[in-house]
């Protein structure tokens, strides 16, 4: 049995074993491949898996081609079945991500895939953009931006490319449309951790 990457990952303790972390990567290939024969997600009956993936919980589906990435969506707040939310997340990453067209059957083989599941986000109080930088984590910390309409996050494998908490924050204000270098009284931060993980299509089949 081939070893699923677990470098992204940024809890503590690990929540979830290699077992249930294979059963997710499944639900996202199964979810994206019925979704090149039926245009829709995976229908899945929640009950039909134990109960640490029937619980409530928010996931981000990352999906990549080679070294680009091919697609990311995903939800901040848990609102569904862990199992539910990655294959309706799994399938809008290959077909609904509006940066890119939808997902070929041809590049389907050469994909990876890596799913992050959050932590319930918990707001920062802070007084200035200093003491906002002094209480982020690199490498540990996602965040969610957020000011009146302008709403922006980034996930914590985003340090491996803004590795200088100035940078990360900067880059996260554009993200949400607001200028680099903005700050306002109103400017709200939350932060959450992901447990993350993920494997290549070709070694996930051969697991399964």
């Amino acid at each position: 049995m081939h070893s699923i990457d677990t470098t992204e990952t940024a809890t503590e303790r690990p929540v979830y074993d290699a077992t249930e972390r294979t059963a997710l990567l499944d639900i996202a290939a199964r979810s994206i491949t019925h979704g090149l024969a039926h245009q829709r997600p995976l229908d899945l009956d929640p009950h039909d898996y134990p109960e640490p993936l029937r619980a409530i919980r928010a996931t981000f589906v990352t999906l990549e081609h080679g070294e680009n990435l091919r697609g990311c969506i995903g939800v901040l707040e848990a609102f569904r079945p862990l199992v539910v939310d990655v294959a309706r997340n799994a399938f809008a990453a290959a077909f609904e991500d509006p940066r890119f067209p939808p997902l070929r059957a041809a590049e389907y083989p050469e994909l990876t895939l890596k799913l992050s599941v959050l932590t319930p986000a918990e707001p920062l109080a802070f007084d200035s953009e200093a003491d906002l930088l002094a209480q982020i984590r690199p490498g540990v910390d996602g965040l969610i931006l957020s000011d009146r309409r302008h709403r922006g996050t980034f996930l914590p494998s985003v340090w491996e490319q803004l590795p200088n908490p100035h940078d990360f924050l900067e880059h996260l204000k554009r993200k949400a449309g607001l200028p680099m270098g903005y700050w306002s009284d109103s400017l709200r931060v939350d932060r959450y951790r992901t447990e993350s993980f993920g494997e290549r299509i070709s070694r996930l089949q051969q697991t399964v």
